[in-house]
């Protein structure tokens, strides 16, 4: 499936230099098979200068990824090659069918906006539930959901959740004493960059000769009007705040457990006092915030214009051990024009919960 990587193949051999970025969750972010593919891309092309952008985050799926993609990938300037991977935490962070579609389409349409040529590559990673979906005969509906888009705009991809789950089928390893866990032992980062290698040297396989030329990809009409391809991150400066709120430019917990990388030493818009109210001024047809979701996560109510209050738990399954980064988006089927948000800390909490707060990390908007 894809268009191939005809045009990245062509800018590395005659133009003699390259941007590749990788963009996904923690998969992405630590090291391993990311490593081994930045090596393989100095070997392949020797003569080419290469600049790498590993924009991997903890935690994060594709909504994140639609939203930050300015910031953290197209900000660093023209991209060639840009690997996106976000199978495992759309799953896992339970993002809808919908969401997930949308955000796959914002990050192609978006990308390819910023640079027409631009080659790019989805990658599925495997986890249990993947691979018993794989084993009762059917596609995980990730997976199924990433591919529709991939399938529509010819983005070439690379399942690793079906082959990990046929290889160990065959016998060739095992899951608890191999590959071990969803975040792969070295074994598994193996696995993960062998695979990655054989699709690369089979999608840079032919010869260019002199009437090779660089296409541009032309883009079809989007498949949902509502998509991501107007993402980006609003600073938290742009609110206006009643007593109760203050942003900590330095942020960082005091309660001894985990953060993420850009969710900790940065400035947070928090407030843990019931009642607080704060307004945003936006325009576009999404609003959402973008939260650390730690042990003392509060719950919230929200109102877009004159509509009624919603109410949401900031508390999730994780925020005992993690101040989770989290994408809470409020509206995403809005008219196009300026609307005001307000935000209110509420008196009750999660049960598990130690506190009220809301800590905001960006307001994020869909322009």
């Amino acid at each position: 499936m894809g268009d191939g990587l005809h045009n990245s193949q062509i800018k590395f051999e005659r133009n003699k230099k390259g941007r590749i970025a990788f963009i996904g969750g923690s998969i992405t972010y630590g090291s391993g098979w990311r490593d081994s593919l930045m090596i393989y891309f100095k070997n392949r092309f020797p003569n080419t200068k290469f600049e790498f952008i590993a924009a991997g985050i903890g935690s994060m799926g594709s909504t994140p990824s639609a939203f930050r993609l300015d910031r953290d990938v197209l900000s660093k300037g023209r991209v060639d090659l840009l690997f996106v991977e976000a199978a495992v935490n759309d799953e896992t962070n339970g993002r809808t069918s919908l969401e997930q579609k949308r955000a796959m389409e914002g990050i192609v349409i978006k990308s390819r906006r910023s640079n027409p040529y631009m080659d790019l590559v989805f990658m599925h990673f495997v986890d249990p539930d993947k691979m018993i979906d794989y084993r009762a005969g059917k596609e995980p509906e990730v997976i199924k959901n990433h591919n529709s888009i991939g399938k529509y705009y010819r983005i070439p991809t690379i399942n690793l959740a079906k082959e990990v789950t046929e290889r160990i089928d065959k016998g060739e390893f095992t899951w608890e004493n191999d590959f071990i866990n969803l975040h792969p032992s070295p074994f598994g980062h193996g696995v993960y960059s062998r695979s990655m290698i054989q699709f690369l040297n089979n999608a840079y396989s032919s010869n260019l000769d002199s009437t090779d030329k660089i296409t541009i990809f032309s883009p079809p009409n989007k498949l949902d009007t509502f998509c991501y391809d107007k993402g980006s991150l609003m600073n938290i400066s742009t609110a206006e705040l009643s007593k109760g709120w203050s942003i900590n430019l330095l942020w960082k917990p005091n309660d001894g457990t985990g953060t993420r990388a850009n969710y900790v030493n940065t400035p947070m818009l928090i407030s843990q006092i019931p009642g607080s109210t704060l307004n945003l001024k936006f325009k576009g047809s999404l609003i959402g915030i973008a939260v650390a979701a730690g042990q003392d996560a509060g719950t919230i109510e929200y109102k877009i214009d004159n509509k009624e209050w919603q109410k949401i738990n900031l508390y999730t399954k994780w925020s005992k051990s993690l101040h989770l980064p989290w994408y809470y988006t409020l509206e995403s089927e809005l008219s196009p024009n300026e609307h005001n948000l307000q935000v209110r800390i509420r008196e009750e909490k999660d049960e598990r919960s130690n506190g009220n707060a809301c800590r905001i990390r960006y307001f994020y908007v869909n322009q």
